[in-house]
């Protein structure tokens, strides 16, 4: 019998990441150390507090049918979290939950278009910016991003022809895998811009909670008018180390969002009611967990930004995200082939920037989720290398 698979599947590769994890496994083969910086999973430990309430919840039987909606409490919380941390008053029905914002961005386009219709994604970007659109047979269009105009799109030279065809447009900083975080005018400029050209926005605020050298993370929300067109993605992987548990949620106008909740009622029966206790226990918790490991963050993006300029890679300093970004050494013109010689020579596994659009190639991100004496370990190796 001949399988014929469906012809969506021609445009997905084995992804990057299967790809490293191969090349990793094979230099540990040989006996080599590794240094792996390509897959962002915190190394951190989620609040104590917050493993105590999913164990407490977990003991109880009647915890164990479907969800089918979302808790009271957990609503509630979202609802001071948004208040305290960006100034936000959110309805209760303008807030769903889903099965973290990876499941969350690769389906929305489901619900909101059409095959045929137009979403404009960042070039370079995470790839299931583009990747959920298109599943949904919408046109993937890529609006550049370059270091000349400081990673922003410019918003008054997109084509006209084409934005009367957009239906969505997916924003995100700060940025991964860029490291750049968006001004204000920015969000300022973009959300008159969005309805006068009548673009839904589908914001990723994935990072708000880590950003460097006394930025500060805000919701696209709090930008007047924002809910007539925006909705925003806000996770708990990263700030709470809560990423297995995938909690996320959908924020923002509310017929966007009761529209998406009546399709993941077709896919889904809720999330397991333990994870929806520890999310509460983790939104109403203190912010000082948070705040410390952003630090931690940034100590650790010091000791690599700052590490691989001294030994003559220049990189600039990550403004935001649990990464770092750089183009490749002069010496080098192609980022896959480099990041596997890297790894070969040195230990070091990164992720080529070629992954994320591209625009990206040339460039490689590195997720600092290792210690900061590893990450200095992991410069001299690359320094002993004479690769840079």
């Amino acid at each position: 019998m001949s399988i014929q698979f469906a012809d969506r599947m021609k445009d997905y590769e084995a992804g990057i990441f299967q790809v490293l994890n191969e090349k990793k496994a094979e230099a540990e083969k040989q006996g080599k150390k590794i240094y792996n910086f390509s897959v962002g999973t915190p190394d951190f430990a989620p609040a104590e507090h917050v493993i105590n309430a999913v164990v407490e919840a977990a003991k109880k039987p009647e915890n164990y049918k479907y969800a089918l909606i979302d808790i009271p409490e957990l609503i509630e919380a979202v609802q001071r979290r948004y208040e305290k941390r960006y100034g936000v008053s959110l309805e209760k029905d303008e807030i769903m939950s889903v099965y973290g914002s990876q499941e969350g961005i690769s389906h929305i386009c489901l619900s909101l278009c059409n095959p045929g219709d137009v979403v404009l994604v960042p070039n370079p970007g995470y790839p299931i910016f583009g990747i959920g659109p298109s599943l949904a047979g919408a046109s993937v269009v890529p609006y550049d991003l370059t270091e000349e105009n400081h990673y922003l799109p410019d918003l008054e030279a997109m084509d006209e022809e084409l934005l009367a065809r957009a239906k969505c447009m997916i924003v995100s900083y700060p940025l991964n895998p860029v490291c750049k975080t968006a001004p204000d005018e920015f969000y300022e400029r973009l959300i008159p811009w969005a309805i006068r050209h009548d673009i839904i926005i589908i914001h990723d605020n994935a990072y708000s909670d880590i950003i460097y050298d006394g930025r500060v993370g805000k919701s696209i929300l709090r930008i007047p008018g924002a809910k007539n067109i925006a909705v925003e993605f806000y996770s708990l992987s990263k700030s709470y180390n809560y990423t297995g548990a995938r909690v996320s949620f959908l924020t923002g106008n509310r017929e966007i969002v009761a529209n998406f909740k009546k399709l993941r009622s077709q896919i889904d029966y809720g999330t397991y009611l333990p994870v929806q206790y520890g999310a509460v226990a983790a939104l109403n918790g203190s912010d000082q967990m948070v705040k410390e490991q952003c630090a931690e963050y940034q100590r650790r993006r010091d000791a690599l930004c700052g590490g691989l300029r001294r030994i003559g890679w220049h990189m600039e300093d990550s403004e935001g995200t649990m990464f770092a970004w750089a183009n490749i050494p002069d010496s080098y013109k192609d980022d896959v082939a480099f990041v596997m010689e890297l790894v070969e020579k040195t230990g070091v596994l990164c992720t080529p920037g070629s992954s994320f659009g591209s625009l990206g190639s040339g460039h490689v991100r590195f997720a600092l989720t290792m210690p900061v004496e590893i990450i200095e370990e992991a410069v001299d190796a690359i320094a002993r290398s004479g690769m840079i």
